[in-house]
């Protein structure tokens, strides 16, 4: 049992060159925290499968519902990433915040373009990416933030004080 925070963390923000057109991201917010939490880090989009670089995935909106769809090559994942993201957060017992990649189809809070059609090129609607939306729905009281966010000293502060506040009372229940 640890007494830091407990934090999954989008594996391209600074831990691993693994976005799909091989970028690495780096973010001294996150560096710095890398003192005061447990990070777990994850890239749904390796763990389905897909290399570095990759071709661009994207979400499409069908009549069944939302896709998750790689244009250049055809291929379908959205059974795929469904499988990964229950799999993935079932197998966290703990964890006391979320920091995501901003605008990811797998990890994007709430800014991920929809298309109509693979090859379209302007989007209808934004939504959660699919792994974001997993999230949301397994862990609808845990503080999750992108990147962006942290930026934003007012968002950052609630969003520590938040984790902060749950990893306390963590330990606090698991001493009881």
């Amino acid at each position: 049992m640890t007494n830091k925070p407990i934090v999954v963390v989008s594996r391209c923000l600074g831990f691993a060159i693994c976005r799909w057109n091989g970028a690495a991201i780096e973010n001294r917010i996150i560096e710095d925290l890398g003192e005061q939490v447990n990070f777990i880090t994850v890239c749904p989009e390796l763990e389905i499968g897909l290399g570095v670089p990759r071709e661009p995935i994207l979400i499409v909106k069908k009549s069944i519902g939302l896709k998750l769809l790689q244009p250049a090559t055809g291929a379908d994942l959205t059974a795929k990433m469904i499988s990964f993201c229950h799999a993935f957060l079932n197998s966290v017992d703990q964890v006391d915040g979320f920091l995501l990649k901003r605008k990811s189809p797998s990890c994007g809070l709430n800014n991920v373009p929809v298309y109509a059609g693979p090859n379209d090129e302007h989007s209808i609607d934004q939504v959660p990416g699919f792994f974001a939306q997993a999230v949301l729905k397994r862990f609808p009281e845990t503080p999750v933030v992108d990147e962006a966010q942290l930026e934003d000293s007012i968002l950052r502060e609630k969003w520590l004080q938040a984790v902060f506040n749950r990893a306390q009372l963590r330990m606090v229940q698991h001493e009881l």
